[in-house]
């Protein structure tokens, strides 16, 4: 996982996401795993990748960082799109 996570980091996030896939093929439990991805694809601006990967982390573990990485990304959208709920 250092590794998917220095891909993320250094912006690499094609990479990271590949290899995310194969390691949930071999363990659909690891929450970790599903946080990463969902910062992969947050990171590549795929926010509805992003949030579903973070909703598969806390299904698999409440305790999971994506329950707080869902809760910042739910409020920047909120804030950036407020119109689309007062039309």
């Amino acid at each position: 996982m250092e590794k998917i996570k220095e891909l993320i980091y250094e912006g690499q996030v094609d990479e990271a996401i590949r290899l995310l896939d194969a390691h949930l093929e071999a363990n659909p439990d690891d929450d970790e795993a599903y946080y990463l991805r969902g910062n992969a694809w947050r990171k590549k601006g795929d926010n509805r990748l992003a949030l579903n990967n973070y909703l598969e982390a806390m299904a698999r573990n409440p305790e999971s960082p994506a329950r707080k990485a869902h809760e910042m990304l739910m409020s920047i959208l909120d804030f950036y799109h407020k119109d689309l709920y007062n039309p």
